[in-house]
């Protein structure tokens, strides 16, 4: 990806989520930029190992992980992809959870800043057992009501 402009970048990046494998991060080197930044509500680490090792972990985590593309823009140099992550659990359920990422290219076209905004509560907390229970207690408390006529 190197010297492409953002849109033929950001079109590789979605293409690349949109299958990725276990062996496409061996590619990382070449679509994220050496001191790049990957953050989302677990993880928050820079370079290009750091970043292949948050998703190695999530594929040592969760069985046959796939991201779903959505939809996606592009304003300049920075993206927007709205994805659904798929997955099964140990058991054999499967799950999955929306979220959306921000990623920054450089003049190069490479990955400068991922960041991964999704709601762990929905996707993790909720399905722990006596800790989901009270989340989802919390949650219709918190709740608004019906409107008052």
């Amino acid at each position: 990806m190197s010297g492409a402009p953002p849109a033929a970048a950001f079109a590789a990046y979605c293409a690349l989520f949109a299958n990725l494998r276990p062996s496409d991060l061996a590619r990382f080197d070449a679509i994220y930029a050496p001191g790049a930044r990957f953050k989302d509500p677990f993880n928050d680490v820079r370079g290009v190992p750091a970043i292949r090792a948050v998703f190695a972990h999530m594929y040592a985590a969760v069985l046959a992980p796939r991201f779903e593309i959505l939809e996606r823009g592009l304003d300049g140099d920075v993206g927007l992809v709205r994805w659904r992550f798929h997955y099964a659990e140990r058991s054999g359920t499967t799950r999955s959870f929306d979220g959306v990422s921000r990623v920054s290219f450089d003049a190069q076209g490479r990955v400068t800043e991922h960041l991964d905004y999704w709601d762990p509560v929905e996707a993790v907390w909720t399905r722990v057992p006596v800790l989901g229970a009270l989340l989802r207690l919390l949650g219709r408390r918190l709740a608004a009501g019906p409107a008052a006529s």
